[in-house]
């Protein structure tokens, strides 16, 4: 996780306790270039970088272009994240919020590329790519 001194101005008290430290705190944060405002927590405590993210005046859960903006904020673009769905044993709701995870000590596996989409394909050039591949 990258430190926190560069969010510094929108960090705010969390609940009476203190403000966190370089890498402890929660956030107010404008998602640019949407008015969503997000409210963040960070921790990195038991081997874990952890970020959580709600919208601050919405009943929603944020979009997937809201947690990229906070990734990219919280972590460097070259740390992998992850979002997790648990085993329906261990699945907790308390609030509209979604995390973002990293582990400490183990490097993320990842599926290769080929699994996930075809690299340097954008969305508008799908339709060509769809039709080629059709032939």
């Amino acid at each position: 996780m990258r430190t926190l001194e560069h969010l510094e101005r929108w960090r705010v008290p969390l609940h009476g306790y203190e403000r966190g430290d370089l890498y402890n705190g929660a956030f107010r944060l404008r998602v640019r270039p949407s008015p969503a405002r997000v409210f963040v927590i960070a921790t990195n405590g038991g081997g874990w970088d952890h970020v959580s993210v709600s919208l601050a005046n919405e009943k929603r859960l944020p979009t997937w272009d809201e947690m990229n903006y906070v990734k990219r904020l919280f972590f460097a673009d070259d740390e992998p994240v992850m979002q997790l769905h648990p085993p329906a044993s261990q699945y907790v709701n308390n609030a509209e919020v979604l995390h973002m995870w990293r582990p400490q000590e183990l490097d993320l596996p990842l599926p290769p590329l080929w699994m996930v989409g075809l690299p340097g394909v954008t969305p508008a050039d799908m339709p060509r790519v769809m039709a080629a591949l059709r032939c």
